[in-house]
């Protein structure tokens, strides 16, 4: 898993320009930038200048790969700016390569006219654990590793292991700044993690150890909506479905539970999931 402060230092991106940015990744062990990482800078710089207003929809298209060791060119169009709603299309480059383009909503703060949120009944054992702790002035915990917890230790690398294409993932970041910014950006980082392997689940023979060897795989379009916000240092639990694979592609769903909060966030995914030509090397967000 990654180091929440690894995560968090290549969101502190760097201005070159007006709307204009630069950023590193990191290192996910493999040829590709994590897609997470790239939807989470995307909203980091989509929410520059924005003040009054935080992201509603982030949708992603990931037409190339990114390499992790090769800096980040991130640029910002401002489309639209008004009272209560803005938009925004954020690219993310390396060198003449376009490897992410986004459209991103904004919205203002409203009061509620009606008001509703799903919950989810929580599977029995619930979290592994309590919310971070405090030192006794009140601090917040050092930043630690982003902790990920399959409920029913489903083993999503073995590919003789299978199910429904179903899944739920509690996600939390130990020592995440409590900034609504940060929160959104690393919940979407989160979000683009398990789909993939949630329609690989009942197929005998599949599974994510084989990603990038003999099968495959790539995210292809990934799209977030946020209802409230919720601290990322705090336990969400991840509700995953995959309704349809097949042609080379598969369509993911989920919806992020907050404790206490009800739905806090919903996404969709389009992906591929093919056989590798040749059995090895490549892959990634294509």
């Amino acid at each position: 898993m990654f180091p929440v402060a690894d995560v968090l230092a290549v969101l502190d991106l760097e201005p070159v320009a007006t709307d204009r940015y630069r950023a590193g990744s990191v290192h996910p062990g493999g040829p590709v930038a994590h897609g997470g990482q790239l939807l989470a800078q995307t909203l980091v710089a989509a929410q520059q200048g924005n003040d009054g207003k935080k992201v509603k929809t982030l949708h992603t298209v990931f037409a190339r790969a990114a390499r992790p060791d090769v800096p980040l060119d991130i640029a910002v169009t401002r489309v639209h700016s008004g009272r209560s709603l803005a938009t925004s299309l954020v690219s993310i480059s390396q060198g003449d390569r376009l490897c992410v383009q986004s459209q991103v909503m904004l919205s203002a703060e409203e009061p509620d006219f009606i008001s509703y949120a799903q919950t989810h009944p929580a599977p029995p054992a619930g979290p592994p654990a309590p919310p971070a702790p405090t030192s006794p002035d009140g601090a917040a915990e050092a930043p630690g590793t982003w902790q990920v917890q399959v409920v029913g230790d489903v083993d999503l690398n073995d590919p003789d292991v299978v199910g429904p294409p179903e899944l739920e993932v509690w996600t939390r970041w130990p020592g995440a700044p409590d900034d609504a910014v940060i929160g959104q950006a690393l919940l979407a980082f989160a979000t683009d993690s398990f789909l993939i392997a949630t329609a690989m689940r009942p197929h005998k023979g599949v599974g994510q150890a084989l990603a990038h060897r003999s099968i495959s795989t790539g995210v292809l379009s990934h799209t977030i909506t946020f209802h409230q916000p919720s601290p990322a240092r705090e336990w969400l639990l991840m509700s995953l479905r995959s309704p349809f694979a097949g042609q080379g592609r598969s369509y993911g769903q989920g919806d992020a539970f907050g404790d206490g909060q009800g739905l806090v966030a919903s996404f969709v995914q389009d992906a591929m999931i093919r056989a590798m030509a040749g059995g090895g090397g490549g892959g990634g967000h294509l």
